[in-house]
């Protein structure tokens, strides 16, 4: 995978990767025909993902400041942590088992496109381990700074992801429809 393309330091997708996002823009997604029920699940999850990263986030400078008390903060943490850990993995392996080949077959002219977000999935793995080892060292007591700025690392690779993702995906789910997936 070309250098420029790693998700610690691309800032978008390369143009060759934005072809149907050019056909079909986000501003006109909701109003595509082929947008249904999948389409608007799958979007709100990634929407959700950022919602629990925002709170986790939110929780830990709360926490770093000495607004949030530990053992709350600590709940919090366990409860959020874990919602967000179970779920980016259980949706990206419906992802990479089920929706990304299916996908590809049905536009080639992606491929490079999934393999990028599949490179994607492998270095968010990496972070989300890091992440649950410094929960569990604030879990444990230890300080929770470290996690902070892991998060706020954390929160710009995903974002990233997840808006490529959507601007390879949807426009691939509207131009085949969401019946012939």
């Amino acid at each position: 995978m070309d250098g420029s393309l790693d998700l610690a330091t691309r800032d978008g997708l390369p143009e060759a990767l934005r072809v149907l996002l050019a056909e079909m823009p986000r501003s006109g997604w909701q109003d595509h025909p082929e947008y249904g029920p999948l389409t608007q699940f799958w979007l709100e999850r990634h929407l959700n993902f950022r919602r629990l990263l925002d709170l986790l986030q939110g929780d830990l400078t709360a926490r770093v400041d000495g607004k949030l008390d530990p053992r709350d903060h600590a709940a919090r943490l366990s409860r959020l942590g874990g919602m967000f850990l179970g779920e980016l993995q259980q949706h990206h392996t419906i992802e990479d088992q089920v929706y990304f080949p299916k996908l590809a077959a049905h536009a080639p002219e992606l491929a490079r496109g999934f393999e990028l977000l599949d490179a994607d999935h492998h270095a968010l793995h990496e972070e989300l381990e890091g992440f649950a080892t410094e929960a569990n060292a604030v879990l444990r007591g230890e300080a929770a700074a470290p996690l902070e700025a892991r998060v706020a690392q954390m929160h710009r690779f995903l974002d990233r992801h997840l808006t490529d993702e959507e601007e390879i995906v949807v426009p691939v789910i509207l131009k085949v429809g969401e019946g012939h997936l």
